[in-house]
């Protein structure tokens, strides 16, 4: 899992279809959703990121994102999908498979 930054954002979502955790270290929810996204870790490999939105707000404000933990899937640098609140193993993978 890669965790992102103004310096790398761009490049991480420029490519192939990959998932963006937006999160931050005080959101109770987004810990729990940063488990799910651990296991899928291995399972993903290198499809999965992470950005804190207290370091990199400039960023979660240019995609909206008001709630958290957000989840945006990008292809090729645009947003194809979002999900809202902890979501499911399963919900996740169906999400990088579409």
């Amino acid at each position: 899992m890669q965790h992102l930054d103004e310096t790398t954002f761009k490049s991480f979502i420029s490519g192939s279809r990959v998932l963006v955790d937006f999160w931050a270290t005080w959101c109770g929810p987004c810990r729990m959703q940063g488990r799910v996204l651990d296991e899928l870790d291995a399972e993903l490999g290198d499809r999965i990121g992470k950005l804190d939105v207290d370091a990199g707000g400039d960023i979660a404000a240019e995609y909206g994102v008001s709630s958290i933990p957000t989840l945006i899937v990008f292809e090729n640098g645009q947003e194809v999908d979002r999900m809202v609140g902890l979501q499911s193993a399963d919900t996740i993978r169906r999400a990088l498979r579409a």
